[in-house]
Protein backbone atom coordinates (compact mmCIF):
# COMPACT_ATOMS: atom_id res chain seq x y z
CA UNK A 1 0.00 0.00 0.00
CA UNK A 2 1.22 3.35 -0.34
CA UNK A 3 2.38 5.19 2.08
CA UNK A 4 1.02 8.58 3.38
CA UNK A 5 -0.56 10.35 6.15
CA UNK A 6 -1.75 8.78 9.44
CA UNK A 7 -5.79 9.99 9.14
CA UNK A 8 -7.34 12.09 6.38
CA UNK A 9 -5.48 15.22 5.58
CA UNK A 10 -6.83 18.59 4.70
CA UNK A 11 -5.48 19.84 2.18
CA UNK A 12 -2.93 22.36 3.42
CA UNK A 13 -3.98 26.07 2.17
CA UNK A 14 -6.65 25.94 4.74
CA UNK A 15 -4.01 25.93 7.48
CA UNK A 16 -2.86 29.41 5.93
CA UNK A 17 -6.41 31.18 5.12
CA UNK A 18 -7.23 34.12 6.55
CA UNK A 19 -10.46 33.59 8.53
CA UNK A 20 -13.38 35.43 7.96
CA UNK A 21 -14.65 37.66 10.32
CA UNK A 22 -18.48 38.23 10.33
CA UNK A 23 -19.61 41.08 12.96
CA UNK A 24 -20.32 40.22 16.45
CA UNK A 25 -23.29 40.18 17.81
CA UNK A 26 -24.57 43.63 19.78
CA UNK A 27 -23.05 43.44 23.58
CA UNK A 28 -25.83 43.72 26.51
CA UNK A 29 -25.23 46.65 28.66
CA UNK A 30 -27.25 47.25 31.68
CA UNK A 31 -29.57 50.44 31.34
CA UNK A 32 -28.47 50.64 27.15
CA UNK A 33 -30.36 49.33 24.08
CA UNK A 34 -27.72 47.53 22.25
CA UNK A 35 -27.63 47.94 18.37
CA UNK A 36 -25.21 46.11 16.30
CA UNK A 37 -24.00 47.55 13.12
CA UNK A 38 -21.70 45.68 12.59
CA UNK A 39 -22.80 43.73 9.58
CA UNK A 40 -24.21 45.41 6.49
CA UNK A 41 -27.95 44.54 7.01
CA UNK A 42 -30.56 46.26 5.91
CA UNK A 43 -32.29 47.18 9.73
CA UNK A 44 -35.90 47.28 8.14
CA UNK A 45 -37.83 43.93 8.48
CA UNK A 46 -38.86 42.40 5.36
CA UNK A 47 -41.59 44.05 3.74
CA UNK A 48 -44.95 42.08 4.62
CA UNK A 49 -45.73 41.43 1.09
CA UNK A 50 -42.53 39.24 0.69
CA UNK A 51 -42.99 37.46 4.47
CA UNK A 52 -46.47 36.32 3.05
CA UNK A 53 -44.86 34.76 -0.36
CA UNK A 54 -42.32 33.86 2.03
CA UNK A 55 -44.63 32.01 4.10
CA UNK A 56 -46.53 30.31 1.37
CA UNK A 57 -43.87 28.88 0.12
CA UNK A 58 -42.73 27.21 2.72
CA UNK A 59 -45.18 24.77 2.65
CA UNK A 60 -43.83 23.67 -0.27
CA UNK A 61 -39.87 23.10 1.64
CA UNK A 62 -40.07 19.06 1.12
CA UNK A 63 -39.78 19.82 -2.25
CA UNK A 64 -35.93 20.68 -3.92
CA UNK A 65 -36.39 24.29 -5.53
CA UNK A 66 -35.75 24.96 -9.49
CA UNK A 67 -32.12 24.28 -9.82
CA UNK A 68 -31.88 26.58 -12.64
CA UNK A 69 -34.12 29.67 -10.99
CA UNK A 70 -35.83 30.09 -14.16
CA UNK A 71 -38.46 32.55 -13.00
CA UNK A 72 -35.95 34.48 -10.90
CA UNK A 73 -33.31 34.42 -14.26
CA UNK A 74 -36.24 35.24 -16.22
CA UNK A 75 -37.20 38.62 -14.38
CA UNK A 76 -34.00 39.84 -13.17
CA UNK A 77 -33.51 39.74 -17.09
CA UNK A 78 -36.43 41.38 -17.98
CA UNK A 79 -35.96 43.78 -15.41
CA UNK A 80 -32.16 44.71 -16.38
CA UNK A 81 -32.56 44.36 -20.18
CA UNK A 82 -30.32 41.69 -20.78
CA UNK A 83 -30.51 38.13 -21.69
CA UNK A 84 -31.78 35.26 -19.64
CA UNK A 85 -28.30 33.14 -20.48
CA UNK A 86 -26.37 36.19 -18.70
CA UNK A 87 -27.40 35.55 -15.71
CA UNK A 88 -25.99 33.49 -13.01
CA UNK A 89 -27.69 32.88 -9.33
CA UNK A 90 -25.91 31.59 -6.56
CA UNK A 91 -26.30 31.84 -2.63
CA UNK A 92 -25.32 35.85 -2.13
CA UNK A 93 -23.09 37.44 -4.19
CA UNK A 94 -19.48 35.64 -2.58
CA UNK A 95 -21.06 32.65 -3.69
CA UNK A 96 -21.64 33.56 -6.90
CA UNK A 97 -17.77 34.67 -6.41
CA UNK A 98 -17.15 31.57 -5.77
CA UNK A 99 -18.50 30.44 -8.73
CA UNK A 100 -16.36 32.55 -11.12
CA UNK A 101 -12.83 31.41 -9.40
CA UNK A 102 -13.92 27.42 -9.79
CA UNK A 103 -14.99 28.38 -13.25
CA UNK A 104 -11.84 30.76 -14.04
CA UNK A 105 -8.66 29.81 -11.62
CA UNK A 106 -6.30 26.72 -11.94
CA UNK A 107 -3.35 26.74 -9.61
CA UNK A 108 -0.60 29.38 -9.91
CA UNK A 109 -2.71 31.66 -11.53
CA UNK A 110 -2.94 34.69 -9.68
CA UNK A 111 -5.99 37.69 -8.84
CA UNK A 112 -5.90 41.03 -8.08
CA UNK A 113 -7.94 43.01 -5.70
CA UNK A 114 -7.25 46.27 -3.95
CA UNK A 115 -7.05 46.11 -0.55
CA UNK A 116 -8.50 46.67 2.27
CA UNK A 117 -11.91 45.42 0.47
CA UNK A 118 -14.12 42.70 1.08
CA UNK A 119 -12.27 40.34 3.02
CA UNK A 120 -13.88 37.01 1.34
CA UNK A 121 -11.66 37.99 -1.80
CA UNK A 122 -8.22 36.56 -0.49
CA UNK A 123 -10.33 33.12 0.79
CA UNK A 124 -11.87 32.25 -2.34
CA UNK A 125 -9.17 33.23 -4.28
CA UNK A 126 -6.85 31.00 -2.27
CA UNK A 127 -9.57 28.43 -1.85
CA UNK A 128 -9.58 28.29 -6.11
CA UNK A 129 -6.00 27.26 -5.73
CA UNK A 130 -4.72 30.82 -6.89
CA UNK A 131 -2.76 33.50 -5.28
CA UNK A 132 -4.13 36.87 -4.22
CA UNK A 133 -2.04 39.95 -5.54
CA UNK A 134 -3.84 42.61 -2.85
CA UNK A 135 -2.96 46.09 -4.12
CA UNK A 136 -3.13 48.94 -1.68
CA UNK A 137 -5.74 51.56 -1.81
CA UNK A 138 -4.56 55.36 -2.41
CA UNK A 139 -4.55 57.94 0.51
CA UNK A 140 -7.59 58.53 -0.14
CA UNK A 141 -9.10 54.43 0.32
CA UNK A 142 -9.78 54.28 -3.14
CA UNK A 143 -8.69 51.48 -5.76
CA UNK A 144 -5.67 52.38 -7.25
CA UNK A 145 -6.42 51.60 -10.65
CA UNK A 146 -2.89 52.64 -12.05
CA UNK A 147 -1.16 50.00 -9.65
CA UNK A 148 -3.99 47.32 -9.78
CA UNK A 149 -3.17 47.28 -13.91
CA UNK A 150 0.68 47.31 -12.90
CA UNK A 151 -0.32 44.16 -10.81
CA UNK A 152 -1.63 42.32 -13.83
CA UNK A 153 0.79 39.53 -15.15
CA UNK A 154 0.88 36.53 -17.68
CA UNK A 155 -0.58 34.53 -14.27
CA UNK A 156 -3.42 36.93 -13.49
CA UNK A 157 -6.81 35.53 -14.76
CA UNK A 158 -9.23 37.58 -12.35
CA UNK A 159 -9.41 41.60 -11.17
CA UNK A 160 -11.73 42.23 -8.44
CA UNK A 161 -13.07 45.83 -8.69
CA UNK A 162 -15.65 46.48 -5.61
CA UNK A 163 -17.87 49.41 -6.11
CA UNK A 164 -18.71 50.78 -3.67
CA UNK A 165 -15.83 49.48 -1.97
CA UNK A 166 -16.43 47.74 1.23
CA UNK A 167 -15.25 48.57 3.79
CA UNK A 168 -14.14 52.08 2.67
CA UNK A 169 -17.38 53.41 0.84
CA UNK A 170 -15.92 54.57 -1.91
CA UNK A 171 -16.58 54.63 -5.35
CA UNK A 172 -14.45 53.83 -8.69
CA UNK A 173 -15.93 56.40 -11.47
CA UNK A 174 -17.11 55.37 -14.47
CA UNK A 175 -14.70 56.87 -16.74
CA UNK A 176 -11.79 55.87 -14.56
CA UNK A 177 -13.16 52.14 -14.36
CA UNK A 178 -13.12 52.59 -18.57
CA UNK A 179 -9.61 53.69 -18.86
CA UNK A 180 -8.83 50.70 -16.93
CA UNK A 181 -11.00 48.39 -18.87
CA UNK A 182 -9.53 49.65 -22.18
CA UNK A 183 -5.86 48.45 -20.90
CA UNK A 184 -6.59 45.62 -19.33
CA UNK A 185 -6.15 42.08 -21.28
CA UNK A 186 -8.71 41.04 -23.11
CA UNK A 187 -8.20 36.99 -21.77
CA UNK A 188 -8.33 38.64 -17.96
CA UNK A 189 -11.75 38.69 -16.19
CA UNK A 190 -13.24 41.80 -14.80
CA UNK A 191 -15.59 41.27 -12.01
CA UNK A 192 -17.64 44.68 -10.98
CA UNK A 193 -18.72 43.73 -7.37
CA UNK A 194 -22.14 46.22 -6.59
CA UNK A 195 -23.43 44.66 -3.48
CA UNK A 196 -24.09 47.97 -2.37
CA UNK A 197 -25.23 49.37 -5.93
CA UNK A 198 -28.80 50.43 -4.27
CA UNK A 199 -27.05 53.11 -1.87
CA UNK A 200 -24.96 54.73 -4.85
CA UNK A 201 -26.30 58.37 -5.44
CA UNK A 202 -22.86 59.92 -7.21
CA UNK A 203 -23.50 60.83 -10.36
CA UNK A 204 -19.80 59.99 -11.64
CA UNK A 205 -20.79 56.28 -10.19
CA UNK A 206 -20.18 53.56 -13.01
CA UNK A 207 -22.86 52.57 -15.48
CA UNK A 208 -21.70 48.69 -14.80
CA UNK A 209 -24.38 47.12 -17.08
CA UNK A 210 -23.51 49.53 -19.84
CA UNK A 211 -19.37 48.76 -19.35
CA UNK A 212 -20.69 44.95 -19.44
CA UNK A 213 -21.92 45.52 -23.02
CA UNK A 214 -19.03 47.55 -24.12
CA UNK A 215 -16.06 44.90 -22.86
CA UNK A 216 -17.16 41.89 -22.87
CA UNK A 217 -14.68 40.26 -20.08
CA UNK A 218 -16.38 42.29 -17.36
CA UNK A 219 -18.79 40.40 -14.79
CA UNK A 220 -21.09 42.33 -12.90
CA UNK A 221 -21.87 41.10 -9.13
CA UNK A 222 -24.88 41.53 -7.48
CA UNK A 223 -26.68 40.29 -4.50
CA UNK A 224 -30.01 40.65 -2.31
CA UNK A 225 -29.07 40.64 0.58
CA UNK A 226 -28.42 44.68 1.18
CA UNK A 227 -30.60 47.01 -0.32
CA UNK A 228 -33.33 44.14 -0.66
CA UNK A 229 -33.15 43.10 3.32
CA UNK A 230 -32.96 39.37 1.95
CA UNK A 231 -29.13 38.97 3.94
CA UNK A 232 -30.36 35.41 5.83
CA UNK A 233 -31.48 33.74 2.73
CA UNK A 234 -28.99 33.99 0.65
CA UNK A 235 -29.37 34.91 -2.87
CA UNK A 236 -27.40 36.80 -5.89
CA UNK A 237 -26.31 36.88 -9.10
CA UNK A 238 -24.06 37.80 -11.87
CA UNK A 239 -24.71 38.98 -15.00
CA UNK A 240 -21.80 37.74 -17.28
CA UNK A 241 -21.84 36.94 -21.25
CA UNK A 242 -23.69 33.68 -21.74
CA UNK A 243 -20.70 31.66 -22.00
CA UNK A 244 -19.29 32.54 -19.02
CA UNK A 245 -23.08 32.37 -17.28
CA UNK A 246 -23.31 29.08 -18.46
CA UNK A 247 -19.76 28.15 -16.93
CA UNK A 248 -20.97 29.92 -13.41
CA UNK A 249 -24.38 27.69 -13.55
CA UNK A 250 -22.42 24.53 -13.91
CA UNK A 251 -19.98 25.28 -10.92
CA UNK A 252 -22.86 26.62 -8.80
CA UNK A 253 -23.82 23.88 -6.17
CA UNK A 254 -26.92 22.14 -7.00
CA UNK A 255 -30.49 23.66 -5.26
CA UNK A 256 -28.17 26.06 -4.12
CA UNK A 257 -30.56 29.42 -3.80
CA UNK A 258 -33.08 28.15 -1.53
CA UNK A 259 -37.24 27.54 -2.25
CA UNK A 260 -37.74 30.57 -0.29
CA UNK A 261 -34.48 32.21 -1.47
CA UNK A 262 -36.22 32.29 -4.65
CA UNK A 263 -39.29 33.34 -3.68
CA UNK A 264 -38.51 36.06 -1.50
CA UNK A 265 -36.20 37.42 -4.04
CA UNK A 266 -38.91 37.49 -6.96
CA UNK A 267 -41.43 39.00 -4.25
CA UNK A 268 -38.75 41.73 -3.92
CA UNK A 269 -38.32 42.68 -7.68
CA UNK A 270 -42.12 42.84 -7.29
CA UNK A 271 -42.02 45.37 -4.36
CA UNK A 272 -39.51 47.63 -5.86
CA UNK A 273 -41.19 50.59 -5.38
CA UNK A 274 -41.23 49.99 -1.35
CA UNK A 275 -37.81 48.76 -1.36
CA UNK A 276 -36.63 51.64 -3.50
CA UNK A 277 -38.20 53.69 -0.38
CA UNK A 278 -36.71 52.68 2.27
CA UNK A 279 -32.90 52.88 0.68
CA UNK A 280 -34.15 56.57 0.22
CA UNK A 281 -34.57 56.56 4.62
CA UNK A 282 -30.92 54.26 4.94
CA UNK A 283 -29.30 57.19 2.38
CA UNK A 284 -30.86 59.95 3.99
CA UNK A 285 -30.21 58.52 7.24
CA UNK A 286 -26.07 58.15 5.84
CA UNK A 287 -26.33 61.41 4.95
CA UNK A 288 -27.10 62.94 8.22
CA UNK A 289 -24.47 60.87 10.32
CA UNK A 290 -21.63 61.99 7.34
CA UNK A 291 -22.75 65.68 7.77
CA UNK A 292 -23.13 65.46 11.80
CA UNK A 293 -19.71 63.38 11.74
CA UNK A 294 -17.88 66.56 9.26
CA UNK A 295 -19.17 69.10 11.70
CA UNK A 296 -17.69 67.21 14.84
CA UNK A 297 -14.47 67.73 12.56
CA UNK A 298 -13.88 63.90 11.37
CA UNK A 299 -12.75 63.73 7.95
CA UNK A 300 -13.82 60.60 6.42
CA UNK A 301 -13.91 59.71 3.35
CA UNK A 302 -17.41 60.04 1.42
CA UNK A 303 -19.42 56.94 1.82
CA UNK A 304 -21.80 55.33 -1.46
CA UNK A 305 -22.61 52.49 0.18
CA UNK A 306 -24.89 51.89 4.01
CA UNK A 307 -21.74 52.21 6.44
CA UNK A 308 -19.39 54.62 7.35
CA UNK A 309 -15.78 53.97 7.57
CA UNK A 310 -13.20 55.29 10.18
CA UNK A 311 -9.55 55.51 9.22
CA UNK A 312 -8.39 55.00 12.22
CA UNK A 313 -5.20 52.76 12.26
CA UNK A 314 -3.94 51.97 15.38
CA UNK A 315 -6.67 53.62 17.57
CA UNK A 316 -8.72 50.99 15.64
CA UNK A 317 -9.30 48.59 18.91
CA UNK A 318 -9.54 51.09 21.26
CA UNK A 319 -12.32 52.72 19.39
CA UNK A 320 -14.20 49.57 18.95
CA UNK A 321 -14.37 48.68 22.36
CA UNK A 322 -15.27 52.23 23.32
CA UNK A 323 -18.06 51.26 21.23
CA UNK A 324 -19.36 47.92 22.76
CA UNK A 325 -18.72 49.41 26.43
CA UNK A 326 -21.96 51.56 25.28
CA UNK A 327 -23.59 48.59 23.66
CA UNK A 328 -22.85 49.35 20.17
CA UNK A 329 -21.16 46.60 18.31
CA UNK A 330 -19.28 47.79 15.20
CA UNK A 331 -16.41 46.16 12.73
CA UNK A 332 -12.80 46.46 13.10
CA UNK A 333 -10.33 45.87 10.92
CA UNK A 334 -6.75 44.95 12.18
CA UNK A 335 -5.40 48.28 12.64
CA UNK A 336 -7.21 49.94 9.37
CA UNK A 337 -10.21 50.88 10.73
CA UNK A 338 -13.76 50.97 11.92
CA UNK A 339 -16.57 50.43 9.74
CA UNK A 340 -20.01 51.78 10.97
CA UNK A 341 -23.33 49.93 9.19
CA UNK A 342 -26.27 52.79 8.92
CA UNK A 343 -29.00 51.28 10.53
CA UNK A 344 -31.81 52.38 13.40
CA UNK A 345 -31.47 56.34 13.65
CA UNK A 346 -31.35 55.80 17.35
CA UNK A 347 -28.02 53.45 16.37
CA UNK A 348 -27.03 56.24 14.72
CA UNK A 349 -27.22 58.72 17.62
CA UNK A 350 -25.43 56.59 19.71
CA UNK A 351 -22.56 56.14 16.95
CA UNK A 352 -22.30 60.40 17.40
CA UNK A 353 -22.03 60.81 20.28
CA UNK A 354 -19.22 58.44 20.91
CA UNK A 355 -17.67 59.37 18.05
CA UNK A 356 -18.23 63.25 19.54
CA UNK A 357 -16.64 62.37 22.76
CA UNK A 358 -13.41 60.19 21.20
CA UNK A 359 -12.63 63.16 19.48
CA UNK A 360 -12.99 65.69 22.44
CA UNK A 361 -10.78 63.42 24.60
CA UNK A 362 -7.98 63.73 21.86
CA UNK A 363 -8.73 67.39 20.95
Amino acid sequence: MPSGPATPAPRPVLASLPAYRPGRPPAPVAGLTAYKISSNENPYPPLRSVLAVVREAAAGINRYPDMGNTALREALAERLGVGVGQIACGTGSVGVLGQIMTAMCEPGDEVVFAWRSFEAYPIVTALAGARPVPVPLTSGHEHDLPAMLGAITSRTKVVLVCTPNNPTGTFVPDADLRLFLDAVPPHVLVVIDEAYLEFVTHPGAPDSLSIARDFPNVVVLRTFSKAYGLAGLRVGYAVAPEPLAEALRATATPFGVNLLAQAAALASLEAIDELTVRVKDLVAERERVEAALAVQGWRLPASQANFVWFPLGEDTAAFAEVCERRALTVRPYGTDGVRATIGEPEASDRLLEIAARWRAARA
